[in-house]
């Protein structure tokens, strides 16, 4: 019986044994102040002290490998927490952060990752390899400060070594009604904010940025709008609509690329409770996609 391509990308990560890896830096207001001017958003108050928004800790700890280790795709050709695959194609797919304590500017914050689940799997678009990478970030002076955040991504890993058949991803379809929800957000996307994302997030992913090699390397119809971004705008609603509540948790998942040219629509409703005696969970549920197409990005925020 032929070896399954699940078990052939085993083979190739059967020995891979990832090691943790930590990072820290102080929180300053800068990189905060960017993404609010990128988005069109009033900035957050940002002195010292002040909590950082939901999410935009993803503006620090930045990885910034040297020019001469990037690979073909614009990410690092190698890295601790990248499986050693062959023509190696990253998907974020999505993730799940709780908050047991703000993230404050000024402070020092650390990050310790780690690789926690290593899954094969075949489906209709080919073999793929599923890798959760699970991040304490703590705050504060010492080795690690207090934990403040637990966060997991969720990443998909093709392998497309030189030679294999490329696959082709189609525009999809623009017949959706308007979405439904009381909280909406509408942002007009073009390869400038992307790039500006891109820069922001020391991202060099190609797909975001390089139109020709988006389309004729990695098969797809336009310009690919970056997952976090679609999370980050996700988050935007309860920043907007219920700005004096805190966001304790946030699942997301990321179910279809959206492309360029697009205004990504971000909607959602806020249910309060649920009658289970102590009130149920305070939540809301989010969906963010391209105009008139199925959402790219579902995600539930809870309150505290």
């Amino acid at each position: 019986m032929p070896e399954s391509p699940a078990a052939r990308l085993a083979d190739l990560v059967q020995d891979w044994h990832p090691p943790v890896v930590t990072s820290s830096r102080r929180v300053d207001p800068w990189p905060a102040a960017a993404f609010a001017d990128l988005i069109d958003a009033d900035p957050p108050a940002l002195d010292d002290g002040d909590p950082l928004p939901p999410m935009w800790h993803w503006f620090y700890l930045l990885p910034h490998p040297r020019t001469a280790e990037i690979g073909e795709d614009g990410h690092p050709a190698d890295g601790p927490l990248l499986p050693p695959i062959p023509g190696r194609r990253r998907m974020f797919a999505g993730g799940r952060l709780q908050w047991h304590a703000p993230i404050p500017v000024g402070s020092e914050l650390h990050s310790r990752s780690e690789v926690t689940s290593i899954t094969p799997k075949s489906g209709r678009s080919g073999e793929m390899l599923f890798v959760t990478v699970r991040t304490e970030l703590g705050v504060g002076p010492g080795a690690g400060g207090d934990v403040a955040a637990v966060e997991e991504q969720d990443i998909v890993y093709r392998s497309e070594p030189e030679g294999a058949e490329r696959r082709t991803i189609p525009r999809p379809d623009a017949d959706q009604p308007a979405p439904g929800g009381a909280w909406q957000l509408r942002r007009p996307t073009d390869s400038v904010l992307l790039s500006r994302f891109s820069a922001l997030t020391y991202n060099g992913h190609r797909i975001h940025h390089d139109h020709p090699y988006t389309t004729t390397v990695e098969g797809y119809p336009d310009l690919v709008i970056h997952g976090p971004l679609l999370a980050l705008l996700a988050l935007e609603l309860p920043r907007r609509y219920a700005p004096g509540d805190t966001v304790s948790r946030f699942e997301y998942r990321l179910t279809r690329p959206a492309f360029l040219p697009s205004t990504i629509v971000a909607s959602g409703d806020r249910e309060h409770g649920s009658g289970d005696g102590d009130g149920g969970t305070d939540r809301a549920t989010l969906a963010v996609a391209a105009e008139h197409v199925l959402p790219s990005l579902t995600a539930t925020a809870e309150f505290r």
